[in-house]
């Protein structure tokens, strides 16, 4: 007799159900940033016209004759009326003006920077007694108001006989700047690498050599920025100008401008006015523009390490 073998009992196990709710997740957020997207797209691209248009306004207007600005301010000119460029340059002393501000930023921004970075190379890579008093006192200057002081630079300036001088304006320009060029240098040197100036110094330069041959070059970008920066305060400047320079041979791009919209009384030569007016905003654009990038390396340093 044979035994009955018992068939194996097989166990059907059914598969786990598989969660959709990871893929959801992931089209949801997919969804949530496509409409950030397209959200912050939508409004760079506002801010960009609000900013442009009026650019774009002044230069069209600026080749326009009187009677064509008043009659049809949105047309296109009938043609280019270059004789608003040359009106102004000559007639309005904008050329004047014009070598005067060159002279007086070229000069301040030189000394800004010069000074400003060697500052801020000693605060950010030496320590000493007063390091930290000395780095917060440029800071307070930054919240300090200029119209504050208005009053007693004048009678500093006049005792000492820089009143309505290009030089005394330098000065002044200088002194405005850098509390601002210190707190933005002071932070960029410290992220450069300590170790290439250690590396210098073993090979016998000396500390100056240090930092003109080595540390500036490397700080580059951020002297780029910072000097865009005070070439925009510096350039646009009015305040400063109109009361401690008001000698018609020493004016500056500034107040020529307000002295050509107040000189023409009822004779309106809007024209001119808009000629000089982009005159004044070209290098302003030109700077921003070959140097966009740098100035993108010099705000973003040390951001990423």
């Amino acid at each position: 007799m044979k035994a009955t073998e018992t068939p194996p009992v097989v166990t059907v196990t059914e598969p786990a159900p598989v969660s959709k709710a990871p893929a959801q997740d992931g089209k949801k957020k997919s969804g949530e940033g496509k409409v950030l997207n397209v959200f912050s797209h939508g409004v760079l691209i506002i801010w960009a016209i609000l900013v442009v248009m009026p650019l774009l306004w002044a230069v069209m207007t600026s080749f326009k004759t009187d009677d064509s600005i008043l009659s049809t301010p949105w047309a296109l000119p009938d043609k280019l009326h270059f004789e608003n460029w040359s009106r102004a340059w000559s007639q309005a002393h904008m050329s004047e003006y014009f070598l005067n501000t060159i002279v007086v930023v070229g000069g301040s921004l030189i000394g800004t920077l010069l000074l400003g970075s060697m500052a801020a190379y000693v605060l950010a890579r030496f320590d000493f007694p007063g390091n930290r008093f000395v780095y917060y006192l440029f800071i307070g200057g930054m919240s300090f108001p200029i119209i504050l002081a208005l009053v007693p630079l004048f009678f500093v300036m006049n005792n000492m006989g820089l009143l309505n001088t290009t030089h005394g304006l330098i000065l002044v320009y200088i002194a405005y700047s850098l509390p601002f060029t210190v707190f933005f240098l002071t932070a960029f040197f410290r992220t450069l690498p300590g170790s290439v100036a250690e590396a210098a110094m073993l090979d016998g330069a000396s500390h100056t050599r240090t930092f003109f041959q080595v540390m500036l070059p490397m700080a580059k970008p951020g002297l780029i920025s910072v000097g865009i920066f005070n070439f925009l305060g510096q350039w646009n400047q009015y305040m400063l100008p109109t009361v401690l320079n008001s000698d018609p041979d020493h004016r500056v791009l500034s107040q020529g401008l307000v002295e050509l919209a107040n000189s023409q009384g009822y004779k309106g030569d809007w024209s001119g006015l808009f000629a000089g007016l982009v005159m004044a905003m070209l290098p302003v654009l030109a700077a921003y523009i070959v140097f966009q990038r740098q100035v993108v390396a010099g705000l973003t340093a040390g951001a990423v390490k």
